[in-house]
Order: structure tokens, then sequence, then C-alpha cells
């Protein structure tokens, strides 16, 4: 399932690759209409990103591949949702109907904006009005 590019960014960035889906290896090192890449300054914590960028840690956390205690590195490169991006982390049982409803987005702006939805528990949903 990973190729090479996704073993060495997953080495490049201290990431435990079986943490990560697809989709949050295709975020990294690409520009991207919906996340910006912070990087990790010595005395940064998640909750303190989190706080600087408006966004949950837990989630932050989760699009990074990590738990919210986990220790980040100085230099160490994360993807922080942008101003105005939604962001859903699918769970099990999820209808595309429920995700939509849930966002308040409109149903083919969100296909639009993920083209390869599986609805499978982890994947990031991303939604941002035009």
């Amino acid at each position: 399932m990973y190729n090479l590019y996704n073993e060495y960014m997953s080495n490049a960035n201290n990431f435990d690759k079986r943490n990560l889906n697809d989709m949050q290896f295709s975020l990294l090192n690409k520009e991207n209409p919906y996340f910006n890449y912070y990087i990790i300054k010595k005395g940064d914590n998640l909750f303190k990103i989190s706080r600087q960028y408006n966004v949950n840690p837990d989630l932050l956390a989760q699009l990074n591949g990590l738990k919210k205690d986990d220790y980040i590195y100085e230099n160490q490169q994360i993807v922080v949702p942008k101003e105005g991006v939604d962001i859903y982390i699918t769970k099990e049982g999820d209808t595309l109907r429920e995700v939509s409803k849930g966002m308040n987005a409109k149903l083919n702006l969100l296909l639009y904006q993920n083209p390869n939805l599986y609805l499978q528990s982890d994947q990031i949903i991303i939604y941002k009005e035009k």
C-alpha cells in the first residue's frame, strides 16, 4: 500500500507509517488549497499550535498521525488546516449523506473536493465553502 515516497516521508518526519493513511501522506510537501505546513519550533507542542491556528488539538494530532501527547521534534513538519476549511475524520458506519449534513456541506462540492471517498474509518474529508 505504501510506496517509496511514503516510506521516505515517514522517515523524514519521524512518523510511524502504520498510523498514517494514503490521504495523510498525500498532504505532505505538496501545495494544497486546504492545508498549511508548519515547521515545529523549539518549545512548541500540539496544544499551543492548535490554539494559534484555532484547530482542535485532537484533530491536529490525528491529521498528522500523532497522539495528542506525542512528542514533536524541532524542525518536524506538520499540516494545519487553512482558515475556513472544515475537516472531518470518518468513523465506521458513516454515510456520505450524514457526513455532508454534519459538516453543513453541499454534497456536490464535498464530492468535488474529495474525489476518492471510500468512507472507511479514519479517512480525512475536507470541505471549504467556495
